[in-house]
């Protein structure tokens, strides 16, 4: 995770932007990740770890009426929840993630190891992408981490391409 972390803090500091995350299943962990790297304040600007609905509702703006039709594990939500992070912090890029880490909690839909991401640029275009990560508790979440960071890299580099 070092290695990605600090990957992509050289983009962001490449591109003059700044990061929020907003987690739920992985509860910090990809802040955690981030924080690790020395000299990441430059470029991260908050992370928002919002585990309940009230949470989601109350520090990013995410409408009860998503929670309810979709779900917290849905593309709706990681959507909004970018778009909360974005606007309730100076940051540039946000990421989402919220998922069923198990060993409890899936259903037939959604079963355990679903995990919603969501990557996006203030006043532009948001990717979101469902991923079934296999594993127990600890590996889902590190795998949710890792695939987190991943596709916020993958974004600076659409970026780079389209500039």
């Amino acid at each position: 995770m070092d290695l990605l972390a600090a990957q992509l803090g050289g983009l962001l500091k490449a591109h003059g932007l700044t990061l929020a995350t907003a987690e739920s299943c992985t509860g910090g962990g990809v802040a955690q990740s981030i924080t690790d790297v020395a000299g990441s304040s430059a470029w991260f600007e908050r992370g928002f770890i919002t585990y309940s609905n009230l949470a989601k509702q109350q520090m990013l703006g995410v409408s009860e009426t998503t929670l309810k039709q979709y779900g917290a594990v849905s593309e709706a939500t990681v959507r909004e929840m970018v778009a909360g992070a974005l606007s309730h912090s100076t940051a540039q890029i946000a990421l989402a993630v919220s998922g069923i880490a198990g060993p409890g909690g899936g259903t037939e839909d959604k079963p355990v190891g679903t995990v919603w991401f969501a990557w996006g640029v203030k006043n532009g275009q948001t990717q979101a992408r469902r991923h079934q990560i296999t594993g127990n508790r600890a590996e889902v979440r590190a795998q949710s981490v890792h695939i987190a960071l991943q596709g916020a890299i993958n974004l600076l580099n659409q970026l780079t391409q389209t500039a």
